[in-house]
């Protein structure tokens, strides 16, 4: 999500610089890439680039690619071969074994349902969504972003002959929440559609505001996650102090949970120092459903708190993590910034945060499925 908040952002400077623009997707992988299906790169015709589409080595090429789809207002989807030596002369050095499909789509101001339209929909509220991208590798003719469907609602321009079915398969790909193809046909052509799953951004939120929680708010804010900081500290809790983040909220702990939405992308780090400020947030948040409980400190520190709650030792207690981050050797508040963010990613991913050395699967989640 922090690529496609991105790409809004650039498009509407550009838009108000009156430069044209082209979405640039990643539509389909064959073999190894940098990049899956659903990276994003948009492209201004003054040249710059905001997000990605490979790890540097197909950018160049698809500037052009797109200022021809500006220049001719059409569509237009472009494979690059890592093993096709006319791509190799041409200087487009995957280096990753693949074969990349991209589309590129040029911006048009006046289509209500253009891509920028879609991703805007998208990221307006923290639920999940999908959006529909419809493409041939055998014909010109490419459709491109089509549909954003969520449980509730839904933006479309697709021919009525398959707008049901694929509704339908977005409504799949939403309950399953794993992305996929799938194979449609439109007047009598074949069509290839990238049925896409997003989710919202998480939501971390960070009970202390002490100097520590700095660099971790910094962190996540590259990542582009939704971050929330709370204390009961008037003089700590500040946007001078945590500029980067979304919230500043100065709260008593029996008070905070009355201010926060928790879903099942939100993540809170009890790391205010303040024994009792965190043991009276813990009792509040393991009578609800959280997905995610950071507790800084040492397990002893964890073990008392819950002792003193009275947690009874059958209950399941997964969801928290204490002491808090991943096992780096984290010294300095950076480094254990590092590890609690990375822990928050591995877990959401349903990752085990382990060296991929030592993976013998593919590095994506789901990739196998997304390469047929």
């Amino acid at each position: 999500m922090k690529e496609i908040k991105d790409i809004i952002k650039s498009y509407e400077l550009a838009e108000k610089a009156g430069l044209k623009t082209a979405l640039a997707t990643v539509v389909r992988v064959e073999g190894s890439s940098y990049r899956r299906p659903g990276a994003r790169m948009l492209i201004c015709e003054n040249g710059q680039l905001t997000g990605a589409i490979s790890g540097g080595c197909l950018e160049g090429d698809a500037l052009r690619k797109a200022l021809l789809a500006i220049n001719q207002q059409e569509n237009r989807l472009v494979t690059y071969d890592s093993m096709d030596e006319d791509d190799a002369k041409f200087g487009v050095q995957l280096g990753c074994n693949g074969i990349v499909h991209i589309l590129f789509e040029p911006i048009i101001k006046d289509d209500g349902l253009n891509p920028i339209v879609l991703l805007k929909t998208a990221n307006a509220r923290r639920e999940n969504c999908v959006i529909a991208t419809l493409f041939s590798l055998d014909d010109k003719s490419q459709p491109g972003s089509v549909m954003l469907f969520r449980e509730n609602d839904c933006l479309e321009k697709v021919a009525e002959e398959v707008s049901g079915s694929l509704k339908n398969d977005a409504f799949d790909v939403l309950k399953l929440k794993m992305s996929r193809f799938e194979s449609y046909v439109i007047n009598g052509q074949n069509f290839d559609a990238f049925l896409e799953f997003i989710t919202p951004p998480i939501s971390l939120i960070i009970a202390g505001a002490g100097n520590d929680v700095q660099p971790l708010v910094e962190i996540a804010s590259v990542l582009g996650w939704q971050i929330t900081v709370a204390d009961g500290r008037q003089t700590h809790a500040t946007l001078q102090r945590f500029p980067n983040s979304d919230r500043i909220l100065v709260n008593k702990a029996d008070a905070l949970l009355n201010e926060i939405e928790i879903d099942e992308r939100t993540a809170i780090v009890l790391m205010s120092h303040n024994y009792n400020y965190d043991l009276a947030i813990l009792a509040g948040l393991l009578k609800i459903k959280t997905p995610y409980i950071g507790v800084l400190g040492p397990k002893k520190k964890l073990i008392r708190m819950l002792d003193e709650l009275q947690i009874e030792e059958s209950r399941d207690l997964s969801h928290v993590h204490g002491p808090v981050g991943l096992d780096i050797g984290a010294e300095t508040a950076e480094e254990i910034a590092i590890s609690i963010v990375s822990e928050i990613r591995a877990v959401f991913a349903g990752r085990s945060g382990k060296t991929l050395r030592d993976k013998n699967a593919p590095i994506h989640v789901g990739a196998e499925k997304l390469e047929n």
